[in-house]
């Protein structure tokens, strides 16, 4: 199972605007993308409630992980994302 781990990249953490973005990009992959943090259990990137609940902040790191067929290109995307600041877009 591929897996990245990221920095929070966003000054807010993965908290409304950031989370919303990451979600909606997870939610478009052709698999289920995951994330934790801290060694905590995984949850469902592709609902910002669940991204929410991570109170994954500025500087923390995070695994992000997916199974499947286009699994490396989902947890690229979705890493990319969370390590870039979208709080200054």
């Amino acid at each position: 199972m591929p897996e990245k781990r990221v920095t929070v990249a966003s000054k807010v953490g993965l908290h409304a605007r950031p989370a919303a973005l990451v979600a909606k990009a997870a939610a478009a992959q052709p698999v289920a993308v995951r994330i934790a943090k801290d060694g905590g259990d995984p949850v469902a990137a592709g609902s910002v409630l669940n991204l929410m609940t991570l109170a994954a902040a500025y500087g923390d790191e995070v695994v992000i992980s997916a199974e499947g067929d286009g699994a490396e290109a989902a947890v690229e995307a979705v890493a990319e994302l969370v390590a870039t600041d979208l709080d200054a877009q």
